[in-house]
């Protein structure tokens, strides 16, 4: 049988990564201590691997897929096939940033102020790309972990992945720049990508997963309409194409049918109990595909 072996993040993603996963149909479950979770189909191998080592080990080849950060890519220098673009993360469907932050109370105003001085981070070659490309030679340092409290005592600045900048404000810090945007990739390796067989079936997952991320922001309304209130509840109705229409038993009456961003939901269904639906109903989505 054909085997595809898939990374999937350990960490601060697993859960989102799982989430999102099970919403593309694939079930897994793993132990707190086990590195080969359990996916409910038999061409694939899952591994939990750290995000800031799957691109290496697609790269070699140990993986056939994985699921990581753009940002860790970029670290590791990482010469590995960019399949798709996902965007979630630990909090929500937005990037990351990997920002330069300092001491509330700094002088520091931009990178150009760092000149000599001294930067800890977990993404060392990424910072030190960012100051090259702007001109500074700074000292960075390597954070094992609690990069935020080591300014001002320890270092003069720290450059640090953020989603909200709530932990970064907590530890009163602020954001100078932002060093780096980054999104969940689907990176393949190389002759996984170039095998038939392992092509298409990376591609049915990707199509999955992009359905499932699409249906995170949309819903699925359903009302009836008297005949004589269709064309004003359609006009209202924003859809991916145009509403599904379909008669009803009763004479005169429809079923409309149409998927919507849910952000705007609370907006349109006052204006469709105006227009004349009834029996309005909202209902969550697993996958979108397009």
């Amino acid at each position: 049988m054909n085997k595809l072996i898939l990374g999937l993040p350990k960490g601060s993603l697993q859960e989102s990564t799982f989430a999102m996963m099970r919403k593309a149909g694939y079930t897994i479950s793993a132990g707190s201590r086990s590195y080969v979770p359990r996916i409910d189909d038999k061409e694939i191998e899952a591994r939990l691997i750290r995000a800031q080592e799957i691109s290496r080990y697609v790269e070699s080849g140990m993986l056939d897929l994985g699921l990581t950060g753009h940002d860790w890519i970029v670290e590791n220098g990482s010469d590995v096939v960019e399949v798709a673009e996902l965007i979630y993360a630990k909090q929500g469907l937005r990037p990351v940033r990997w920002v330069l932050a300092v001491p509330e109370d700094s002088t520091v105003q931009s990178v150009q102020d760092l000149q000599g001085k001294r930067i800890a981070t977990e993404a060392v070659g990424i910072s030190r790309q960012y100051l090259e490309r702007n001109g500074v030679d700074a000292e960075v340092e390597f954070s094992w972990g609690a990069t935020e409290v080591k300014a001002p005592e320890l270092v003069d600045a720290i450059i640090e992945i953020t989603e909200t900048g709530s932990s970064l404000r907590a530890n009163n810090l602020r954001i100078v720049e932002t060093v780096l945007e980054s999104t969940t990739r689907v990176i393949a390796h190389k002759k996984s990508w170039e095998d038939v067989w392992k092509r298409s079936k990376i591609e049915k997952i990707v199509l999955l997963l992009h359905g499932a991320l699409a249906a995170e922001t949309r819903v699925l309304l359903k009302m009836n309409v008297q005949e004589r209130d269709v064309e004003a509840v359609t006009r209202i109705l924003p859809s991916l194409h145009a509403p599904t229409l379909n008669k009803l038993s009763d004479s005169g009456w429809y079923s409309i049918e149409s998927v919507v961003k849910e952000k705007i939901v609370r907006e349109i269904i006052p204006e469709l109990k105006s227009a004349g639906a009834q029996g309005i109903i909202e209902l969550s989505l697993n996958k979108v595909v397009s």
